[in-house]
């Protein structure tokens, strides 16, 4: 009786270690996902690219409801496209195989709020966009208008044409590289490092 009663005790403490164990693997890889993310939106408004783009990186812990030896945790961004260029810097090219046009100061918004196109100028404005080619340095999109106060190119409110000056509007360039802002690989690597340890001090405290 005596022997059936210490092996009952040992199962029961083994389950409970088990236990244990699922809860601190549950919320040690909760803590280290929970870490990246906030890491990651640490970097996207470090880098100026607002809180709206760092709100779109999430974590998740998996299985939801439960603890688990299995738990795995999962950070990822809505908005994969935004973010992975910023990581990667890369080469943008125009989609024509033309050029690319790179709007300035003097093409202001588009109704939208957002950079606008040649296209989008043109109709907004009611002026047409003249091309200049230039052998050394980027070529230009350029318009006969007046500049505002504020910069930008506008019609001429004047009969004679008084005031106009040939104002360049967009810069042509075959390529452009993105410059890379942030480093996402850095943190997670640190995260998965960091693991082991989140793991264990989970388990101290249970």
């Amino acid at each position: 009786m005596k022997l059936r009663a210490e092996i009952a005790d040992i199962a029961r403490l083994m389950a409970d270690e088990v236990k244990a164990g699922e809860k601190a693997v549950h919320f040690g890889i909760r803590d280290a996902g929970i870490a990246l993310k906030d890491a990651w939106r640490g970097q996207v408004t470090s880098a100026g690219l607002g809180q709206r783009l760092a709100r779109t990186i999430r974590s998740e812990i998996w299985p939801k409801g439960r603890h688990s030896m299995n738990a795995a945790s999962m950070v990822w961004t809505r908005a994969p496209v935004i973010v992975n260029a910023h990581d990667t810097g890369p080469l943008i090219r125009s989609n024509d195989g033309f050029w690319l046009a790179i709007p300035l100061e003097a093409a202001g918004k588009s109704r939208s709020g957002k950079r606008p196109t040649p296209g989008e100028w043109e109709a907004r404005t009611g002026l047409r966009l003249i091309f200049v080619y230039r052998r050394t340095g980027p070529s230009l999109l350029i318009a006969e208008a007046r500049l505002t106060k504020h910069g930008r190119a506008a019609v001429s409110r004047s009969r004679t044409g008084r005031g106009l000056a040939s104002v360049p509007i967009f810069l042509l360039v075959p390529q452009v590289r993105l410059k890379k802002r942030l480093d996402l690989e850095k943190p997670a690597n640190a995260a998965l490092a960091s693991l082991p340890g989140a793991i264990v001090s989970r388990w101290e405290r249970t």
